[in-house]
């Protein structure tokens, strides 16, 4: 729907000055609303000004120009239509402002979108696709109740799509990743301020290295990893598992990277936004109360930085009385003032035993981690636990192993180099085996042992205080039993003496 004159103010003025009966005024109305709100494209012939806001059929997103918070300058964007609070999911000319607003968004006769400000001669802002001699002159766009802006050809076939060129919003059905067929690489990106869209430091983006993560970054440097698809979820997110309004797609394969998230009721409102403070944010919109509500964000807590405790080292946030930070089963702090002073990042060194190949070492299984890192890690997903254990056995280089896919009981990783960014999870985690030389799995099997005597100890116990508490609620009731008898049996006998009498 293109929003320029109001058709009710036209027509009053069209009845003021002429003499046409009222019925085909009413027949004109009519038609003009069904001509307006049908206008959800933009051909050749049309341009969109400053002023001009294009709504989508089901009046979900509207395209149109906007000044962004305390800014002077103008852009063209998308944002929420049915939304009383403006929020921008894109935006076209991020990094070439208009300083006015001459801004007019046209379809060139080759097929192709084109901003223009004051100055006709510099566009601030086009698309560059090839469309075919044949195919030109009649290019069509469509602003999507998606809120994907899309460019057709005179056949109407998709030739370029805003999606593909997303800002530092991912909407429902956007594709986040890599097009292998024609390297585009999808990404986030977050706006420089809330005054000014234009390309922050921060990034959103699916790493293809080893097994592919999500990775926050700031600049080129990772802060936060989602950790790897295990066929369900994402490892280093197990909340999400339990969101029941979204469903997850996520594709690995010769055509293309690419993770996508649906929504199964489309009447709510949701997005995912890198914001230029560094953090990843979900949002969903709550009509009732007029507000975006947070459900889930990244990083969370100190163990969420990436490499918190630096190589070999994991995170465990939920001790609030020690450090976070506690070396893997046969290592130790490299720097241990560094430790007192509550820094991990130097991570920590293999203790002075005996050495790890063919000398009788073995693996200790560290339970529900995030497991480390997995980008230079090996990846065979058609080996099992059992021979992804061997073969890192065999391989005296292998420092840890682990599964990949949960959804089929296999898959391994082995990693052969440092373990980077591990941390614990309270629920949801999974179980890494770090190999030890002999003597730290001589401790640690020791130490198994007595936890399982312990355990049989304790089960002893309890099943003998269990057999104790049974035997003497059975002897207590017997009591009652026969105290209520002996009762009967005194108040008979007097009965009868009585009756002698």
């Amino acid at each position: 729907m293109l929003r320029r004159a109001n058709p009710n103010t036209t027509i009053k003025k069209v009845f003021a000055a002429t003499m046409i009966p009222p019925v085909y005024i009413i027949l004109f109305h009519f038609l003009l609303i069904q001509f307006c709100t049908s206008l959800d494209t933009i051909s050749v012939n049309q341009s969109v000004k400053d002023g001009d806001v294009i709504v989508s059929s089901g009046e979900s997103f509207a395209l149109g120009f906007f000044r962004p918070g305390k800014s002077n300058y103008r852009y063209l964007g998308i944002w929420y239509n049915k939304i009383s609070e403006r929020n921008v999911v894109w935006v076209a000319n991020r990094d070439n402002p208009l300083n006015d607003s001459s801004g007019t968004l046209s379809i060139t006769n080759e097929g192709n979108f084109v901003l223009h400000g004051q100055n006709n001669d510099y566009p601030l802002w086009f698309t560059n696709v090839s469309v075919s001699s044949k195919n030109q002159g009649n290019s069509t766009a469509q602003l999507l109740d998606s809120g994907n802006l899309v460019l057709l050809d005179s056949t109407g076939v998709m030739i370029w799509q805003s999606f593909d060129y997303p800002s530092h919003t991912m909407l429902p059905d956007l594709k986040l990743g890599l097009d292998r067929k024609t390297g585009l690489n999808r990404f986030l990106t977050a706006w420089k301020s809330p005054d000014d869209p234009g390309t922050g430091s921060w990034s959103f983006r699916l790493n293809p290295n080893g097994s592919p993560q999500l990775f926050l970054y700031e600049g080129q440097i990772p802060r936060w990893r989602s950790g790897h698809w295990n066929g369900l979820r994402w490892t280093g997110v197990p909340i999400l598992q339990v969101r029941i309004n979204f469903n997850i797609s996520f594709v690995n394969d010769d055509d293309e990277l690419t993770i996508t998230w649906g929504i199964r009721n489309r009447s709510i409102f949701s997005r995912l936004v890198v914001n230029e403070s560094g953090s990843v944010q979900r949002f969903t919109w709550h009509e009732k109360i007029a507000n975006w509500d947070v459900f889930w964000s990244a990083p969370t807590d100190q163990c969420d930085n990436y490499g918190r405790c630096g190589a070999y080292g994991k995170c465990d946030p939920y001790d609030a009385y020690n450090f976070e930070c506690t070396c893997f089963p046969g290592y130790q702090p490299k720097s241990i003032s560094d430790w007192y002073l509550r820094d991990g990042s130097g991570g920590c060194i293999q203790k002075n035993h005996t050495g790890m190949c063919n000398n009788g070492e073995g693996f200790v299984k560290v339970e529900n981690v995030k497991v480390p890192d997995p980008s230079t890690a090996r990846v065979d997903n058609n080996l099992d636990l059992e021979a992804c254990m061997e073969q890192c056995l065999r391989n005296c280089s292998c420092t840890a192993y682990a599964s990949s896919v949960v959804t089929s009981k296999s898959g391994c990783f082995q990693w052969y180099g440092n373990l980077l960014d591990t941390r614990v999870f309270a629920e949801g985690g999974q179980d890494l085996y770090v190999r030890v030389d002999a003597s730290e799995l001589a401790q640690y099997n020791k130490k198994s042992r007595g936890f399982l005597s312990k355990k049989g100890v304790l089960a002893g116990l309890v099943l003998s205080t269990a057999a104790a508490v049974f035997f003497v609620i059975l002897f207590s009731v017997w009591l009652i039993k026969r105290r209520k008898t002996g009762k009967i049996r005194d108040e008979s006998l007097q009965f009868a003496v009585c009756n002698q009498y």
